[in-house]
């Protein structure tokens, strides 16, 4: 066991020295294998958390999530300074150069300083959660994640934009699911002049009412919104829970079926018009004939 000893010995040569700290290969390796047991431990540890005591709490999916994170985040915080301090390094002796390069840090990664921030308020105040339906600076998707950094989004089309928490925090963020389930879409329609405006909003409603995705409770209305220049502007209002993530599908589906309606009960989509005025002069409006009609 010999060798053991010289090999202790040669790993405890000192590579740096100053006033009480001592760092060496011995220490080092210490200090990179505790901290990948750290990483490891505290990966266990918020799992463990967010999977066993939160989920006999009865709180849902993405508070447990978060205080995982969180208690994960600790646990790395204190398991460094720790291992730091076992590992013989004396911090005391390294402010003068921790100061500087927390100066450096702090100018050159500002932005990362406040997305970490903001991703401890969301976490706290929780104005999105996971599994919400979001638009954002441009992005719409479904929350599946909630990281200190930055906050994962999936689109309809299956693409993953990861958020910076910063932008849930300075811009406005719209969630539909913030109050539950239900929302409302509105879909606009257009009439020509002459229409009887009253079987205009009966079969709307059973337009509505026929499609499954839509809620009896609570039931479709349709408002006259306005009368617009070549005919009247309708807008129905129905409600769903089951196509939130695609109300583009549920708005199609009442279209097409709009448009059978109308269409059988002879009720007209409206046409650009214009009317021309003549202050003087004459107008001569001739009809070119056909090919198959030699008429004058």
């Amino acid at each position: 066991m010999q060798w053991l000893g010289r090999a202790r010995d040669l790993l405890d040569v000192p590579i740096i020295s100053s006033g009480d700290t001592r760092i060496t290969l011995w220490s080092i390796g210490y200090f990179v294998v505790l901290v990948i047991l750290l990483f490891w431990v505290a990966r266990l540890v918020e799992r463990w958390f967010a999977t066993g005591p939160l989920a006999r709490t009865g709180l849902d999916i993405g508070a447990r999530r978060a205080a995982g994170t969180i208690t994960r985040y600790l646990l790395l915080l204190v398991g460094s300074l720790v291992i730091v301090q076992t590992a013989g390094i004396n911090l005391t002796t390294f402010n003068v150069l921790a100061g500087a390069i927390g100066i450096g840090v702090g100018f050159g990664l500002q932005n990362v300083v406040s997305n970490f921030f903001a991703g401890i308020i969301i976490m706290f105040e929780r104005p999105i959660k996971i599994g919400d339906r979001i638009e954002v600076n441009g992005v719409e998707g479904d929350v599946m994640e909630i990281g200190v950094r930055g906050t994962t989004v999936v689109t309809n089309d299956n693409i993953a934009i990861i958020v910076p928490n910063s932008s849930f925090i300075t811009q406005n963020v719209v969630n539909w699911k913030y109050h539950g389930d239900t929302v409302r879409f509105r879909i606009p329609v257009s009439v020509a002049y002459g229409s009887d405006a009253r079987e205009v909003e009966r079969i709307l409603i059973e337009v509505a009412l026929g499609q499954p995705d839509v809620l009896k409770t609570p039931p479709p209305a349709v408002r006259l919104m306005a009368f617009g220049d070549n005919g009247l502007h309708f807008e129905l209002r129905a409600w769903s829970m089951t196509l939130v993530h695609r109300k583009g599908q549920l708005v199609s589906h009442l279209n097409f079926a709009i448009y059978d309606a109308f269409r059988e009960a002879g009720i007209e989509f409206p046409f650009p018009q214009r009317d021309l005025h003549l202050r003087g002069g004459t107008i001569d409006v001739r009809q070119v004939a056909g090919p198959a009609d030699s008429r004058p």
